[in-house]
């Protein structure tokens, strides 16, 4: 099957240009200057005049059936997958969390039983390590044979995900080995058990108290850590979720460096600030999340940080939970309230705000949603670009339309949305999945089970150079 997309603005990672897109099967066929196919015979057209034509966005961090002790994430790969097609996104990377005592494959064929069949559009896993006991430094050499190239580590939570420095270190070398990637959630987990046992004992049970019990400086110096063992082991590196300028400026100092360090923030972290933490209620569980939102200076510095690329991924950490029912499980207790917020299905219009407001430049943008986690994580050029022989994964975005998010019209399975009634300029209308429109006007029409696992090369520095 052929499809042609005329009159479109498509915009990539390093130009963006007036043109038409070929694409035959699954792949882009040719592109060329608007009319250059006119002879063609085609199965479909799809005009695009007066839109941007995007690379399907990758986000690289999300938590769908995400199970936690007392209560499971809201979306599955299904309603998850949809919500990310609706709004933009064609590819996940998801995290098939190891629990202690069992091994890494018995970690990636759990999250290979909750979406096969069920996500919509491609996806992939890494693996999160909490116990080398179980599961030996060897036991990531036939990850990678699987196709799972990225390791997570977690400085936080102690007693579930936290590992000790010597796991990162051993971590950390192995992958170096192997031409892996290891992704880090640094916070200083023992020094935040010790301050949220001092605010229960002290009575101190509210929701805000979420975030005074992790604060930015623990985030840093964990970064910093992280940082000084990767160096040390010649591993590469990648920072998630950054949320605060401590942070933000170690990673920034280590890339200076020379040292093959990558960061990552959300939009929650662009956005939202620690005021939230004061809403009258119970309201402020809805912006529970790890790490807490932070002050708005931190906010900005952020934004500084993606104009000048020292950050280089937006991502979302999508992990929802209900506010009935699930949230409320930390209603007398905030170290009972389920960490994370939803975010998958609106990332790109919210970032698509720092190019309508002149924080980004337009290929920078299409850069940090596709083009770089493509190359970080093994992607490219298959995805996250607009070229020869890439798949047909392929946003027509509205630069005109308007949109309020709201819980009542969102995709998420979710009740709420810690964006609600803000107004956003330029939605995506259409999406394409390998050649394929799975949503038309803002909705989702594509069929069921769709997505493609993706198994990724390993880490290749020469290709994310800058």
């Amino acid at each position: 099957m052929r499809t042609l997309i005329t009159n479109g603005h498509i915009v990539t990672a390093i130009a963006d240009y007036e043109g038409d897109i070929l694409i035959d099967g699954e792949k882009v066929a040719a592109v060329s200057v608007p009319g250059a196919f006119a002879s063609l015979q085609v199965d479909t057209v799809l005009d695009a005049q007066g839109k941007y034509i995007f690379p399907g966005a990758i986000d690289v961090h999300t938590h769908m059936e995400l199970p936690l002790p007392a209560t499971v994430a809201s979306d599955d790969f299904e309603t998850g997958t949809i919500a990310a097609a609706c709004g933009g996104t064609t590819t996940i990377i998801d995290f098939a969390n190891q629990q202690r005592g069992h091994t890494l494959a018995d970690a990636l064929q759990t999250w290979h039983n909750k979406a096969d069949g069920k996500a919509v559009i491609d996806y992939g896993f890494h693996i999160t390590i909490t116990d080398l006991a179980a599961a030996p430094e060897s036991a990531m050499d036939d990850m990678v044979t699987a196709g799972v190239t990225t390791f997570k580590l977690l400085m936080a939570y102690p007693g579930t995900f936290m590992v000790d420095d010597e796991t990162i270190y051993r971590v950390l070398r192995r992958s170096a080995k192997i031409g892996g990637l290891v992704m880090v959630h640094a916070e200083n987990g023992t020094v935040i058990d010790l301050l949220v046992r001092e605010a229960v004992a002290a009575g101190h049970t509210a929701p805000g108290f979420h975030a005074l019990t992790r604060p930015a400086i623990l985030e840093g110096e964990a970064a910093q850590r992280a940082i000084t063992l990767a160096a040390f082991a010649d591993a590469a590196l990648y920072i998630v979720h950054v949320s605060c300028a401590h942070a933000l400026h170690t990673v920034a100092a280590a890339r200076v460096k020379g040292l093959p360090v990558w960061g990552e923030t959300c939009p929650q972290y662009l956005y939202l600030n620690d005021s939230h933490y004061a809403s009258p209620g119970f309201e402020s569980a809805k912006f529970v999340c790890t790490p807490p939102m932070r002050s708005i200076a931190d906010n900005e510095a952020l934004w500084l940080g993606l104009q000048r690329r020292e950050l280089q991924v937006v991502s979302t950490d999508h992990a929802p939970f209900h506010f009935a029912g699930q949230k409320e499980l930390g209603l007398h207790d905030f170290t009972k309230i389920p960490n994370g917020l939803p975010g998958v299905e609106h990332r790109v219009v919210l970032l698509y705000e720092g190019v309508r407001t002149g924080k980004l430049a337009l290929q920078h943008f299409v850069d940090l949603i596709a083009t770089a986690p493509a190359k970080l994580f093994g992607l490219y050029p298959r995805k996250g670009t607009i070229a020869p022989g890439s798949d047909a994964d392929l946003v027509i975005f509205n630069p005109e339309r308007k949109m309020t998010i709201s819980a009542a019209t969102q995709h998420q399975h979710v009740d709420y949305t810690p964006y609600e009634g803000m107004q956003v300029q330029g939605i995506p209308e259409a999406v394409l999945l390998r050649g394929g429109v799975i949503v038309r006007d803002g909705e989702y029409v594509g069929g069921k089970g769709g997505g493609q696992y993706l198994r990724r090369a390993t880490f290749s520095e020469e290709l994310n150079e800058g």
